[in-house]
């Protein structure tokens, strides 16, 4: 049965729709009013708040711990500076895919680092004969995303820290609410956005003085449904969803590399071994089979289909996370792995696992769409990711 996180008291008296989900064995928000209008007009036109505690979050330290890290991951941890984050994954020896997550500078040998799935295992593993210390801190450490154009401004007023010059992808040190808060440039809405990671018994304190202070920024508490629409409209992959962890693959074809997943440009050849590597390697010689892209769909063929049965055109208003087959010339060439109605963009959108000869961006192609329980095919125009990615998410200064 789940539990509560960090500040399950104060989720638990906003959610009027008392609609929850399971998240890494925590209670998580789903939505807190009936629909999540609401929740996502605030993650793109002014704050929201999000509880991600949820987040497996590890300690790494020791003489080894640069080196330990190294070792895991694709990227060069060598050419990450102190104070700054970077999003990367890790791979098994086949170079398939096993998590993504972020990893945070905090000195010349520590690091704090996330995860989707429990990682302690697959660390201890690859640690043999390194002198590090790896400290799960998931239920020490709680963590609260603020997300959205408003949100700089809101911690600006609210932290005790130099947020308007905090660049993308770092992290600074300071109060709020009289707690010590780490704030990272960071989040998973492709927005302006931060992450706060606070003290477990603290972090009600530092809900209390965002929501407190958040009226004039027009805050809001958030859930996962508009995360996930967030998200997908940001091009950002979902485990168990976009792809699934080589971990627990049970056929070679649920198994992703890097490249599959748009996250080639995180893999570091020239460095030293880093497990996987050979794999990479040679996929990178001879190019991945398939590839992560976008899909722009035609929604005057969604409306042609609804009105052929004499109805409206019905969408589902939560993104969806059910595959759906994508064809070339009646021939299946990939899958939908995500797809939503942004309300930004004004159209239906979704990410596609597709075979690399058919991936090019402008190619058009059909996918699949149910209406009236018969099966349909409605065309879908391959394009590069992201969907949307404003200026604001990296301008620094922030205004």
């Amino acid at each position: 049965m789940p539990i509560g996180t960090a500040v399950h008291d104060r989720t638990l008296k906003l959610c009027e729709s008392m609609n929850y989900r399971e998240w890494s064995g925590y209670y998580a928000v789903s939505v807190y009013e009936m629909h999540h209008d609401h929740e996502y007009n605030a993650i793109r036109n002014a704050c929201a708040l999000i509880d991600v505690t949820p987040l497996y979050k590890y300690r790494i330290e020791g003489k080894d711990a640069t080196k330990f890290v190294n070792r895991v991951i694709t990227r060069d941890i060598h050419k990450v500076a102190i104070g700054q984050v970077i999003y990367c994954c890790w791979c098994d020896e086949q170079g398939k895919v096993i998590d993504d997550g972020t990893i945070s500078r905090l000195g010349e040998n520590s690091y704090r680092w996330t995860a989707a799935d429990p990682s302690i295992r697959w660390f201890h593993q690859n640690a043999l004969g390194l002198d590090v210390q790896i400290e799960d801190i998931s239920d020490k450490v709680a963590a609260l995303a603020l997300q959205g154009p408003t949100s700089g401004r809101l911690l600006k007023m609210v932290a005790e820290a130099d947020i308007a010059n905090l660049k993308y992808f770092r992290y600074t040190r300071g109060k709020i609410g009289g707690v010590d808060v780490d704030i990272s440039r960071t989040g998973y809405t492709g927005d302006l956005g931060y992450e706060i990671w606070i003290p477990w018994q603290d972090a009600p304190r530092v809900w209390d003085a965002l929501m407190e202070n958040g009226r004039p920024f027009d805050l809001h508490p958030a859930g996962i449904i508009a995360l996930d629409v967030a998200r997908i409209e940001a091009g950002l992959i979902m485990l168990e969803v976009d792809y699934t962890s080589s971990k627990r693959a049970l056929i070679e074809a649920q198994k992703y590399s890097p490249y599959e997943l748009g996250l080639g440009k995180m893999v570091d050849l020239k460095k030293e071994y880093f497990i996987g590597r050979e794999a990479l390697v040679a996929e990178n010689e001879r190019g991945p089979k398939r590839l992560l892209m976008g899909l722009d769909v035609r929604w005057e063929d969604v409306e042609r289909l609804y009105d052929a049965v004499g109805l409206g055109p019905q969408v589902q208003s939560t993104a969806s996370r059910a595959h759906v087959p994508v064809y070339r010339g009646g021939l299946q060439v990939g899958k939908a792995t995500s797809t939503t109605w942004s309300p930004t963009l004004k159209k239906m959108i979704a990410l596609g696992s597709l075979q690399r000869e058919h991936a090019a961006a402008g190619t058009e192609l059909q996918m699949e769409l149910t209406v009236e329980a018969v099966r349909h095919k409605v065309r879908a125009t391959v394009r590069d990711l992201p969907f949307f990615n404003p200026p604001r998410k990296t301008a620094t200064p922030v205004t």
